[in-house]
């Protein structure tokens, strides 16, 4: 089977997208081709896969699939590159671009300068102060759902950290079983508009250059928290910046934005083998 995808990096955060309205990749081979198609070894390689397909609601629906080939819900830095998708490829006319996720509704807007902004349902399941044991220290941890489940941890010195080795462990934490593990972000803060974010990743099982999601659910607790101040400009280990704004009602954020920006990095044909 012969396939056309594109490859984007949204912030160092890198993916395959494919149009698949006609269902040429039926959903019982979903997690193989991710694991295929994302090895950076033996494929293309990315951090996950992206299907653009019908929706009944919008305009078409996100299915995203980690490199594991492990399913989410959402991805942030995901959802801006099939709205960058969907506009280059002319699937989506509009600059203005609503599209469906298992996770919600989502509202993309391509901007200037390959810059694309997308405006995210409201973050639920906000806990401040968790405590975790990890190698017999105690840590106090935020935790927020952006989507996706991920843990906040604030820190210093955010190059020294072993992000790896830690969010691991984290990740795979009891505390978090029960949600099939965490999404784990360290932050350092900068100054009361900027913090620098570096994430570990459920489902690529290891650091990865951005991810939105972490970045959005960063942003968000460093405004909760009094170190910041909405819009919050946000580093990632990748180099790149994005800002993160929100509002809040009654305490809860609400009119979350993330923005950042989206590259094509190559187009290709690639023929799925057995």
């Amino acid at each position: 089977m012969n396939i056309k995808f594109i490859k984007i990096t949204a912030a160092g955060n890198d993916f395959i997208l494919i149009d698949n309205r006609s269902k040429m990749i039926s959903s019982t081979e979903y997690n193989s081709i991710a694991k295929k198609l994302c090895n950076r070894k033996y494929c293309i390689g990315a951090d996950g896969l992206i299907l653009l397909e019908k929706s009944n609601v919008a305009e078409f629906k996100m299915k995203y699939f980690n490199s594991d080939g492990s399913y989410a819900a959402m991805c942030g830095n995901g959802a801006r590159a099939i709205a960058y998708f969907a506009y280059t490829e002319r699937i989506s006319c509009n600059k203005c671009i609503t599209f469906e996720t298992d996770a919600g509704l989502i509202q993309a807007e391509i901007l200037l300068n390959n810059q694309v902004k997308i405006s995210i349902y409201d973050p639920c399941d906000i806990k401040t102060n968790i405590e975790l044991t990890i190698e017999d220290k105690l840590l106090s941890v935020d935790y927020i759902n952006t989507g996706v489940p991920h843990v906040i941890i604030f820190i210093e010195k955010i190059q020294d950290i072993n992000v790896k080795k830690y969010g691991k462990l984290i990740r795979y934490h009891d505390k978090f079983k029960p949600i099939g593990g965490t999404n784990v972000n360290f932050v350092e803060i900068i100054n009361t508009n900027s913090i620098f974010v570096r994430t570990y990743e459920r489902g690529v099982e290891d650091e990865t250059l951005a991810c939105g999601t972490g970045i959005t659910a960063s942003g968000i607790m460093t405004v909760m928290r009094g170190f910041t101040k909405s819009p919050v400009n946000v580093t990632s280990q990748g180099g790149d910046r994005l800002i993160v704004s929100c509002n809040f009602l009654k305490e809860k954020p609400t009119n979350v934005i993330l923005e950042g920006p989206a590259l094509i990095t190559f187009k290709g044909t690639t023929t799925i083998l057995n």
